[in-house]
């Protein structure tokens, strides 16, 4: 009576720890953006002498993030961007962002994104961390929405993300001012991530 009891218990310990094992592997995911088949953008806006908006992005960069819907606190996001390719289609404007005024792209051919912190609030993720961009490091903070998740046609499994973030010009060293309303840069990123296998 004790051995058949004894056996019960551990066929149902060691199924209760083979779910719970399955449950993390499904949940907690290492994700690559889907730069290849382009659904990933980064973009930002800025006013322009504070009478237009002003819209460019960056067209090569690449990233990678780990998403577990339980545990937010795990999460991390890594960004790596090459702003020499930066794009607001305009040539010669394209040329002078390139330049020491701006991004300095010579000497800091690469920004970087790393996260420190990833928190969630209802629906809602707050993702601080450190920008490296001009050859400055400062922490920025992006709010961002998963915006859906699901298995795709070509047997992989994804999720994307929306984010937004504002950074200040002079906190990264770019010396040129078009004006009180030109301080800041809104940031806009949408990516797909596909789920790495184990």
């Amino acid at each position: 009576m004790f051995k058949k009891k004894w056996l019960k218990q551990s066929i149902i310990g060691l199924t209760a720890g083979m779910l719970l094992m399955g449950t993390g592997s499904a949940i907690a995911a290492d994700y690559k953006f889907d730069t290849a088949g382009q659904h990933a953008f980064i973009e930002f806006r800025i006013q322009h002498l504070g009478m237009s908006w002003l819209y460019g992005g960056f067209k090569k960069f690449d990233g990678n993030f780990t998403f577990d819907a339980q545990n937010p606190a795990t999460d991390k996001v890594n960004v790596t961007i090459k702003t020499n390719s930066v794009d607001t289609n305009h040539a010669e404007r394209d040329k002078h962002l390139r330049g020491a005024d701006f991004l300095n792209t010579a000497k800091y051919p690469e920004a970087k994104f790393t996260s420190t912190e990833v928190k969630k609030t209802g629906g809602n993720y707050t993702i601080i961390g450190d920008l490296t961009l001009n050859g400055v490091t400062k922490p920025v903070t992006l709010n961002a929405k998963l915006t859906g998740e699901g298995k795709d046609p070509w047997g992989g499994y994804r999720a994307g993300f929306e984010a937004n973030g504002k950074i200040k010009l002079k906190d990264f060293k770019i010396k040129s001012d078009l004006g009180p309303k030109s301080q800041e840069v809104e940031l806009i990123i949408s990516v797909e991530g596909v789920r790495e296998k184990a």
